[in-house]
């Protein structure tokens, strides 16, 4: 099988396809044929080789894939040919992950679903819609009430903004570019907000933070008394807040939470995917697919992403 590898860390040209003896199932782990995988900026750092020991190399990267069952030993396992997802868990880190023609995967993490949409659109959701899913649940906004989503342009953003506004919320995007305002009032923004660095005083229910650093001070005055930040994303590219002081810089009644794509296992995810996937085919989310990449094309993929030229989700298909 083809396989995009990383053989040592470095820029894009450290993706180099190989032909690779495709996968053997075996007890727990079954192989899915990968019809899509989404591009993350998280397979960015590891390419980097910011992931430190968590992975090593040579590795076949990718922390999501979509396609369908090809082999198992599991009786427990989706029949073959069924369409099936897969987030996180090690994949691309600890194990080979989606970057391939086949994956052998954890059978426990694979995700059955029903579905009509092309694999490219199907490839565009797991990861990016599940994590923006995720975010909004532990924010626990009600219908009517009002969710700011700093960073709106990123996947991420887009995909709560679309989901913001399927479950009822009054949505607000931020964008540093005036010229998209028109393009994220597509995408479900009721509203949208020119980023120039400050937000505070939007006085909202919610804001979901994709930017991350000193910016999640500045969404902490942004909400409301008895408000919430979530704080999702690093779009800013800072791990670290030096000195910050939380009972100085949380405002009295303000709750301040996370949410990362780690957690995504079990039942109550897979129903959740479910859930998105029909909504996009209703039409009331968009998908968001920004372009799609072939296999022997993803380094000049990792390029484009890296270079903050893409609107949506990038896509490859092996």
């Amino acid at each position: 099988m083809r396989a995009a590898v990383v053989e040592a860390p470095g820029g894009p040209e450290a993706l180099v396809l190989r032909d690779l003896p495709k996968p053997a199932p075996r007890p727990g782990w079954t192989l899915v044929r990968v019809r899509a995988f989404g591009l993350n900026r998280a397979e960015l750092m590891t390419r980097r080789g910011e992931s430190g020991d968590a992975v090593r190399f040579p590795r076949v990267i990718g922390i999501e894939a979509v396609g369908t069952v090809d082999a198992s030993v599991d009786d427990d396992a989706p029949p073959r040919g069924t369409t099936v997802a897969s987030v996180m868990g090690g994949m691309g880190r600890a194990f080979d992950g989606g970057y391939a023609e086949y994956t052998l995967l954890p059978t426990e993490r694979l995700m059955p679903l029903e579905t009509h949409l092309d694999w490219e659109v199907l490839g565009a959701l797991p990861e990016t819609f599940l994590t923006a899913r995720g975010s909004l649940d532990v924010m626990g906004l009600q219908e009517g009430q009002s969710l700011l989503v700093r960073g709106a342009g990123s996947s991420v953003g887009l995909a709560a903004l679309g989901l913001g506004a399927a479950a009822g919320l009054h949505v607000i995007g931020t964008t540093r570019d005036p010229d998209k305002a028109d393009f994220l009032r597509q995408r479900g923004a009721d509203d949208v907000l020119v980023d120039q660095g400050r937000i505070a005083g939007a006085d909202v229910d919610g804001v979901l933070d994709l930017v991350g650093g000193t910016a999640l001070l500045d969404a902490l005055k942004a909400v409301a008394p008895g408000g919430i930040v979530c704080a999702t994303g690093l779009l800013g590219g800072t791990w670290v807040i030096d000195g910050f002081e939380p009972m100085g810089e949380i405002p009295t009644g303000v709750k301040l939470t996370t949410f990362g794509s780690a957690v995504i296992a079990g039942e109550r995810w897979v129903e959740a995917l479910q859930e998105i996937v029909d909504l996009v085919e209703e039409g009331r989310v968009h998908a968001n697919l920004d372009r799609t990449y072939a296999l022997d094309e993803i380094a000049a993929a990792h390029a484009y992403m890296e270079a903050n030229r893409a609107t949506g989700k990038v896509v490859g298909i092996p």
